[in-house]
C-alpha cells in the first residue's frame, strides 16, 4: 500500500468522522431546542431519591444525545447553587446509562435501514429552508443530523472496507493487531476520547470496525478495553469543564471521573482474569452470525453495544447505595475554600449551562430576582437612615450600588450570549424582557444613591420636619414595601393573576404623593413650614415615587411587550 493510499484513507476516516460529530452536535442542539421546556422541568426537580435522579440523568442524556452534555451540565448546575453534590451524583450516573442508547442507534447502522437515513440529509434541510416556524425549522435540523450521523458512518466504513487477501487488507490487518496489551488498549481508548471528546465517535469506530468483520488486538476482549477506555476519556470534557469553577464544581467532575475510573478497574479485573468473556458472554446474548432487519452478520457489532450498555447499567447499580460515599470523598480530596465576605451577585452564572439555553435564563431570570432583592434592601437603607440623620449610610449605599453595577455589566453579557445561541422565540422575548428588568432595577440603586443626598441636605442645613411628615412618608415607603413583595412574587412565578393588586397599590403610593405635595404646598401658604425645606421634601418624595414605578414595571415585565 502506496504513502498516497495510506493519506487517502486517513483522509476519508477523518472526514465521516468530522460528518459523524457535526450530525451529533446537530442532533444534541435541536433536541434540547425542541425539548427545552420538558429539560428545564426535568433539570429543575430536586428529588432527594437517587433512582430519580439516575431517571433524570438518562432521560437529559437522551434529549442531549451526549453523556458529556449532562455531566457539563451538571457541573454548571452545581457550581450555580442550584443543584446539590448528592443529586449531581446520581444524574451523573443516570448519563452514563442514556448515552449507551447512542451505541445501539450506531450498531444497527450496519442493518438494511441505513440505505432510508442517507436521504434524511436532504429531507432535514428541505424542511429546515421551507418552513416557517422554528420549530419545524429545528425538526428539520434533527432529520438532517440523523442524516449527517449516518453519512459520516457510510464514509469510515467505505474507507476501511477492502477484499480480503489484497495489500490494503493486510496492511490493516496488521495494524489492527499490532497493540494486544488490554492496558494499552485502555490507554488508546482513553486517548482517542479525550481527543474528539465524544465516547459516541469512538463507540462508532469500533462498531464500524466489527461490522466490516476487522479483528482489533487479536480479537477476543481487545475491543471492550478501548470501549471502557472511551468511559474514562469522556470524563476530560467535565474535567476541563470544571477548571476555575467552584469547589463544589469541581467535585461533581470528580465524581464522574471516579465513578467511571472505579468501574474500569473491576471490569478490567474481569475481562483480564476471564478471557473468554466476549465469547461466553457476549456471543451467548447476540450470536455472530444474527441478522437484524435483514442483515446478517451484525451480532459483533450488537454485542459490543450490549457491553457498552453492561458496562454503565452494572456500574450504576453497584455504586448507587454509595453516592454519600463518592460525596465524602470528593470533598475531601477537593476541600472547600474560605468564603468570601463581600457579596458577589451573578458570581455563578456558568457559561456551562449556556449548552442548553433554556436552563441558563430560567436560572439567570431567577438571580434576577435576587438583584431586585438587593437593590430594595439598598432603597430600605438609604430610607431609614434619612429618618435617623445618618449620613454614614451614604458610603454603604455606595458601596451597594457597586455591587449592582457589577452584578448589571455580569448579567447583561450573560444575555449577550444567550441571545448568540439558538434560542426559541418565547426565550427570546425573556432575553428582551431581561434587558428592561435590569435598568429597572439600577434605576432602584440610583434612587437609593438620591436619598443619601437628601439625608446630607437634612443633616447639614438643620433642615426640620414635622412629625405629621415623617409619620406620613414613613407610611408611603411602608407601602412601597409591600407592593415590592407583590411585585417580586410576581416576577418570580410568573403570576399575571396578581397584577391587578400590585397596579392597585401602586395607585395609592401615586395618591400618597400628590396629597403629601398638596399638604406641603398649604402649610408653606400658612407659615408653617420652612420654605429651605422644599426641595428636599418634593424631591424625596418624588423619587420615592419613581422607585414605586420601576418596581411596578418589573412586576409587569411578565407581561408580553406589545410588538413583542
Amino acid at each position: 500500500m502506496s504513502a498516497m493510499d495510506i493519506i487517502g484513507i486517513v483522509m476519508q476516516i477523518l472526514g465521516g468522522m468530522g460528518t459523524f460529530l457535526i450530525g451529533m452536535k446537530m442532533l444534541s442542539e435541536n433536541l434540547t431546542q425542541l425539548a427545552h421546556t420538558k429539560l428545564k422541568n426535568i433539570l429543575g426537580k430536586t428529588a432527594k431519591s437517587r433512582f430519580a435522579g439516575v431517571g433524570i440523568g438518562s432521560a437529559v442524556t437522551i434529549i442531549g444525545q451526549s453523556s458529556a452534555f449532562t455531566t457539563v451540565m451538571v457541573v454548571g448546575l452545581v457550581n450555580a447553587g442550584v443543584m446539590t453534590l448528592f443529586q449531581a451524583t446520581a444524574i451523573i450516573m443516570g448519563a452514563n446509562i442514556g448515552t449507551t442508547l447512542n451505541a445501539w442507534v450506531i450498531a444497527l447502522a450496519g442493518s438494511d435501514i441505513t440505505a432510508l437515513f442517507l436521504v434524511l440529509a436532504a429531507v432535514g434541510m428541505f424542511i429546515n429552508m421551507f418552513a416557517k416556524s422554528e420549530r419545524l425549522k429545528s425538526v428539520g435540523n434533527v432529520v438532517a443530523a440523523f442524516g449527517l450521523i449516518f453519512v459520516g458512518l457510510k464514509f469510515m466504513s467505505s474507507a476501511l472496507t477492502f477484499e480480503e487477501g489484497t495489500e490494503a487488507f493486510e496492511a490493516v490487518k496488521n495494524m489492527l493487531g499490532a497493540v494486544k496489551n488490554p492496558v494499552l488498549l485502555l490507554l488508546l481508548g482513553i486517548a482517542i476520547t479525550a481527543l474528539v471528546q465524544s465516547s459516541t465517535a469512538v463507540n462508532a469506530i469500533i462498531i464500524t470496525m466489527a461490522s466490516l468483520g476487522m479483528v482489533i488486538g487479536g480479537g477476543g476482549n481487545a475491543p471492550l478495553y478501548i470501549i471502557i477506555g472511551s468511559n474514562i476519556g469522556t470524563c476530560v470534557t467535565a474535567l476541563i469543564s470544571s477548571l476555575g469553577a467552584s469547589p463544589n464544581a469541581k467535585r461533581a467532575a470528580l465524581i464522574h471521573f471516579m465513578f467511571n475510573l472505579f468501574g474500569a478497574l473491576i471490569f478490567m479485573i474481569i475481562l483480564v482474569s476471564w478471557r473468554g468473556f466476549a465469547e461466553t458472554v457476549l456471543e451467548g446474548i447476540f450470536p455472530s452470525d444474527i441478522t437484524v432487519f435483514g442483515k446478517a452478520g451484525l451480532g459483533q457489532t450488537m454485542q459490543i453495544a450490549t457491553f457498552h450498555t453492561l458496562f454503565n447499567v452494572v456500574n450504576t447499580l453497584l455504586f448507587l447505595p454509595f453516592i454519600n460515599g463518592f460525596v465524602w470523598l470528593a470533598e475531601h480530596i477537593i476541600p472547600a475554600k474560605e468564603q468570601k465576605e463581600e457579596p458577589v451577585l451573578f458570581a455563578d452564572l456558568d457559561e456551562r449551562l449556556l449548552r442548553s439555553p433554556s436552563v441558563a435564563l430560567d436560572y439567570l431570570y431567577t438571580q434576577t430576582g435576587e438583584m431586585f432583592s438587593y437593590a430594595m434592601e439598598t432603597l430600605n437603607r438609604a430610607f431609614g437612615a434619612f429618618l435617623e440623620k445618618d449620613t454614614s449610610a451614604a458610603t454603604d449605599v455606595a458601596e451597594r450600588n457597586a455591587v449592582l453595577a457589577e452584578a448589571d455589566r455580569r448579567g447583561i453579557s450573560y444575555l449577550v450570549k444567550l441571545s448568540a445561541a439558538h434560542l426559541v422565540l418565547e426565550d427570546e422575548r425573556t432575553v428582551s424582557t431581561l434587558h428592561y428588568v435590569f435598568n429597572d432595577i439600577m434605576r432602584i440603586g440610583e434612587l437609593a444613591d438620591n436619598v443619601t443626598k437628601y439625608t446630607r441636605h437634612y443633616a447639614e442645613d438643620e433642615l426640620v420636619f414635622s412629625g405629621e411628615f415623617l409619620e406620613m412618608i414613613s407610611g408611603m415607603f411602608e407601602k412601597i414595601r409591600k407592593l415590592y413583595v407583590m411585585a417580586l412574587a410576581s416576577y418570580l412565578y410568573r403570576d399575571v393573576n396578581s397584577l391587578g393588586d400590585v397596579e392597585k397599590l401602586e395607585d395609592e403610593i401615586d395618591a400618597d404623593r400628590r396629597d403629601l405635595i398638596a399638604r406641603h404646598i398649604k402649610r408653606l401658604n400658612e407659615g408653617k413650614c420652612q420654605p429651605e425645606n422644599s426641595g428636599v421634601f418634593i424631591n424625596l418624595v418624588g423619587n420615592l415615587e419613581r422607585a414605586a414605578d420601576h418596581i411596578n414595571y418589573i412586576a409587569h415585565s411578565i407581561l408580553p411587550r406589545e410588538g413583542a
